[in-house]
Formats: C-alpha cells, structure tokens, sequence
C-alpha cells in the first residue's frame, strides 16, 4: 500500500512502494515510499516491505492504517516532502473497529488497482467533496505541524466523513472543496480559521502556526 499523491482532498487507496509524482489530486498512487518510526510492536519491516506487509495484514487494510497512524509513519512525496499519517480520534477509532471484525468486512478500505493513481481515473468519479470511509476519504495537508515526524513539519490528516468528528471537514470546506484545482489557487486554512469553523482543537492538535489545505 502507498499513501495519496502530493496532495490532500479526498483520498484513494493504491497499492505498491517507490517515489510519487505531484498530481493535482490525492489518490494513493503505486510510486510512494514510506518510512515508518521503530517504536511500536508491529515490525517496521512489515509496515514497509510490500510482500511482508500482504502477508501480515492479509486484506485488512484498516488495521494497517491503524497501525501506520500509531507508529507516527512518514511518507516521502515528491521528492523528499516528509508527512506523517495522523488520523482524528473518530476515524482512528471507526478503523478499529473495521479492523476487529476482520478482512471480511464490508467496511474494509478498498484499494484501488495501480493504473487508477488518481482520483479522476476512478470509477464513477465526480469533482465533489463526497467520501465514504471506504474508497475515499477526507483528508488535509498540514503544514508547520509542532513535532511532525519526518522532522519537516508536515502532516496528512485524515478523518471521518459523514460521522460525528470534531476534526472532520468543516462546513466551509465541504462547500469549497476544489481539490481538482492547481494549489496555488486553492485556499489554505491557517489555525484560526479553522478553529472559527468549527474544528476547535486545530491548533492544539497540530501547534500555533499549522495551516492546511484539504
């Protein structure tokens, strides 16, 4: 399994290891390399060797995003961009959840096959701000996060859409998503912002000068 594609919005899963080109919306795409912290019981190697990985996990997806998120695990996109992987409590709770009941579960995060790399080249696919906790998520890019691991400060938040999360997408969000769009004409949210939307926590979850873009 790799992580999205350089970045945020709404996210699908792709299997597979390597580097990941920058695309305007964040699938989890074949080329990404992770890096996982040695500070957990789960192996570092199964966390990031492909075929240790398939036979540990066995098809439950939701418990290696589980364990990727308790492990503080870290991505490498473009080229050396260090993020992350936090999910909200509500969405790393509903994971275990998934997790428990096993790969059989309906709920199982489904992974996309490598020639979908992006959002767009997905079945049914619509420019709009729609997740399941299945095939897509919601997610941010944060940057100037207090003790990111990856030692850059960013982040890739991800949580529970069309549940009840503190953390989730705002109201503002959803209505604004252009994840479809160039960044550079995109609104990034600074702590304040965020906060005054709804998600309370922002700047003590993620430190006083975060901002993101989902």
């Amino acid at each position: 399994l790799a992580l999205f594609a350089c970045l945020s919005s709404a996210f699908a899963f792709v299997p597979a290891a390597g580097n990941v080109s920058r695309g305007s919306s964040s699938s989890m795409t074949k080329n990404t390399v992770l890096k996982s912290s040695a500070a957990s019981e789960v192996s570092a190697n199964v966390l990031v060797d492909p075929s240790q990985r398939d036979t540990h996990y066995d098809g439950n997806v939701a418990q290696y995003l589980c364990d990727l998120h308790d492990n503080k695990s870290t991505f490498d996109f473009c080229g050396g961009m260090m993020f992350q992987l936090v999910l909200s409590d509500a969405l790393r709770s509903q994971l275990g959840k998934v997790a428990a009941a096993g790969s059989a579960s309906s709920e199982q995060p489904k992974i996309a096959p490598s020639n979908q790399g992006l959002m767009s080249t997905l079945p049914g696919y619509e420019q709009s701000a729609a997740a399941d906790n299945i095939e897509l998520f919601h997610g941010r890019e944060v940057r100037k996060v207090k003790d990111a691991a990856g030692g850059m400060g960013f982040v890739l938040h991800l949580s529970l859409a069309n549940g009840n999360d503190v953390e989730g997408w705002t109201e503002n969000e959803i209505a604004g998503y252009d994840g479809w769009k160039h960044d550079v004409g995109r609104v990034w949210r600074t702590g304040d912002m965020l906060e005054e939307e709804g998600f309370r926590t922002f700047r003590e979850k993620f430190g006083p000068q975060a901002f993101a873009l989902h």
